[in-house]
């Protein structure tokens, strides 16, 4: 019986699409400060895009009303810095003063052998490597401007997606394509601001939980909590390590207590606000999420693992979606 032959055939398009898409891979690497800017363009400007037509819809001008959001945003946000910091600052410096206390209560309950000079050395330089990115960011000057800028840009102009791939396509793939956009722009919208209210809330339930209980430091360790829910599945674990120090170093009852009360709040959180508040970003798997993470940490860091999530729920959503959208193609052919 005669062997099938099975051959590949490697057309000149394919090849020029390939070497086409690693060097635009290689370009954005050169310049992924650019490209992170951009990034977090789209996802502001898929935030707050419903305030502004929400504006639109009382005759004020869209790019009248893009600039009232802003404004309204980054005055909220300095009124929140203003108002949180000093606190924050002072009882995070007492936190760390106390550390080597705390790790040596730590080593004589559970027999262990702790360095308390390594640790408190450690934490104060992450927080310190933390502060150093939030400086480098901010210091920025191009990185501000042009993440303001495209954000502005991007809620002025309306359907700019649309726009821009009619120079690429012809006017139906164009509008294929500006919908799979559209799709996945709606899910990192509802990604940010379901990632907002679970990190408000958790933070707030978790400084109320460990004032009930009596654990001192409960705004930076609370602040903490809430900051690591942007890492699912190994942040609200991470989260509860320092708040279990702080407590079994004043008694065991107390560690103890605060091991249960991470433990209510993140089941909680689980079966009530995940639910509720994530009902439209549709999370992806645990599995996926990880590996975002870890990516993300690896290729840029701290901002990595800040785009990880929805970064990947945008990749997601145009790989499902135009495999949809061949499906039906291909019955459509028929």
């Amino acid at each position: 019986m005669p062997q099938k032959v099975f051959k590949i055939e490697i057309s000149a398009k394919t090849i020029l699409f390939t070497i086409a898409v690693l060097l635009l891979l290689q370009l954005v690497w050169l310049v992924k400060e650019l490209f992170f800017s951009f990034l977090i363009a789209l996802i502001i400007m898929s935030a707050l895009n419903p305030l502004v037509t929400f504006l639109e819809k009382y005759k004020i001008p869209r790019g009248l009303s893009a600039f009232i959001v802003f404004v309204l945003l980054i005055t909220g946000m300095v009124a929140l810095l203003n108002w949180i910091l000093p606190p924050l600052i002072e009882e995070t410096g007492h936190l760390f003063a106390s550390l080597p206390t705390y790790i040596k209560t730590l080593n004589k309950t559970f027999n262990l052998d702790l360095q308390s000079d390594l640790i408190s050395r450690t934490l104060p330089n992450i927080t310190s490597n933390t502060l150093n990115f939030a400086k480098e960011i901010f210091s920025n000057v191009i990185f501000i401007i042009s993440t303001i800028f495209f954000s502005f840009y991007f809620l002025v102009e309306q359907n700019v997606i649309r726009k821009f791939m009619l120079h690429f396509f012809d006017k139906q793939k164009a509008h294929e394509v500006s919908d799979i956009v559209d799709k996945a722009e709606k899910r990192m919208r509802a990604w940010f601001w379901g990632e907002l209210t679970l990190m408000f809330v958790i933070g707030t339930l978790t400084f109320i939980g460990l004032n009930i209980i009596g654990v001192r430091y409960a705004l930076p360790l609370a602040i903490i909590a809430g900051l690591l829910e942007i890492a699912p599945v190994i942040g609200p674990i991470i989260s509860a390590i320092p708040a279990f120090i702080v407590g079994i170093g004043d008694t065991q009852y107390l560690g103890m207590a605060v091991v249960i009360l991470y433990f209510i709040i993140q089941q909680f959180e689980n079966q009530v606000i995940v639910p509720l508040v994530m009902k439209r970003a549709v999370g992806i798997a645990p599995i996926a999420t990880l590996s975002a993470l870890i990516i993300g940490g690896k290729i840029a860091g701290v901002i990595g693992i800040l785009l990880a999530i929805p970064t990947a729920l945008f990749l997601e959503t145009i790989i499902v979606e135009i495999a949809k959208n061949r499906s039906v193609h291909e019955k459509t052919s028929n």
